[in-house]
């Protein structure tokens, strides 16, 4: 949990609004490893480094209230997402085991099969669309590695745009 800097003007410096450090870590107790190798190094107990993700209000709120109502007390593995019941209360989830409770949660909501990926796709897409097409920040918001990536899985013009039709209707020599 020491990769969340869940406040303003965290110790690392390395940005003012409430943030994570996405670091990749080999040999996690959960098994877990970010696919992201960005630099990323632990002095005086504080992250920096690593791939630096912003984080909603809402995101900050579930945290503090998750970890002081449900996060089993004596933990000392540092993981966040853990069994909370059974054998094995207070260990960390493996990614197989989020993955499987989300694709329980979809079955039960009547979506069918939901996949955690699905997520970074939804999110690039509802950034790409609320930054007018910015295609620098959809790729900044959602970790991806490169702006081609964004533009050519996300970068499509609305066919029903007022623009795109008028552009189209120039070319084709129609008026409205």
């Amino acid at each position: 949990m020491v990769d969340l800097h869940l406040r303003d003007n965290a110790a690392c410096g390395e940005c003012r609004a409430p943030h994570l450090h996405v670091c990749h870590r080999p040999g996690n107790p959960n098994r877990a490893e970010a696919k992201s190798k960005h630099p990323w190094r632990v002095e005086p107990g504080i992250v920096t480094g690593g791939l630096i993700k912003r984080v909603s209000p809402a995101m900050v709120h579930t945290y503090f209230e998750y970890v002081t109502t449900e996060y089993p007390r004596g933990t000392r593995h540092g993981m966040l997402l853990v069994q909370l019941h059974g054998a094995d209360a207070g260990e960390p989830w493996a990614p197989v085991g989020a993955r499987r409770m989300l694709g329980r949660a979809g079955k039960r909501a009547g979506l069918g099969l939901v996949k955690p990926h699905a997520f970074r796709h939804s999110f690039t897409s509802a950034v790409l669309d609320a930054a007018d097409g910015n295609t620098l920040i959809a790729r900044d918001a959602g970790g991806w590695a490169s702006v081609a990536m964004v533009d050519e899985v996300y970068g499509h013009v609305d066919v029903h745009d007022p623009v795109f039709d008028a552009a189209l209707r120039t070319v084709w020599g129609e008026t409205k």
